[in-house]
């Protein structure tokens, strides 16, 4: 049962929410990844940002786990997905990782991007992003 705030009816309807969003920001794997000889067999850090809009009902609405939309899968499902694999491409993930969260219930928008950290002295990172707009 859900406790009313204080607050109710007090929100104006111009204020009430129209996008819900859950992410998950740099998260950090050790990853097979790259063509180049030098990349190839020598796991290279690579950060992955995930970012679903969901639909108000996948939003929880009280403070139960049973309501939460269950973000510790995409960290366990992206160890899976990357652990005794090798890509050459950070497209290639990109991909396999939209693809899995997008089949997800209640998923009205995503944006997945990979980034590798460690590739040039001069940049912060280079990477790729695919989304849903």
């Amino acid at each position: 049962m859900t406790t009313p705030s204080i607050l109710d009816g007090l929100v104006p309807d111009s204020l009430a929410p129209s996008t819900y969003r859950i992410f998950l920001e740099d998260y950090a794997l050790p990853v097979d990844i790259g063509f180049h000889d030098s990349e190839v067999g020598t796991p290279q850090r690579l950060f992955v940002t995930v970012e679903v809009w969901v639909e108000e009902s996948a939003f929880a609405a009280e403070d139960t786990v049973a309501a939460a939309w269950n973000y510790d899968f995409l960290r366990t499902e992206i160890a899976a997905m990357t652990q005794g694999r090798r890509f050459n491409l950070q497209e290639t993930l990109a991909r396999e990782i939209y693809a899995l969260v997008a089949a997800r219930a209640g998923v009205r928008g995503l944006r997945v991007s990979t980034r590798k950290p460690d590739v040039y002295p001069d940049c912060a990172a280079v990477g790729v992003e695919i989304s849903s707009f």
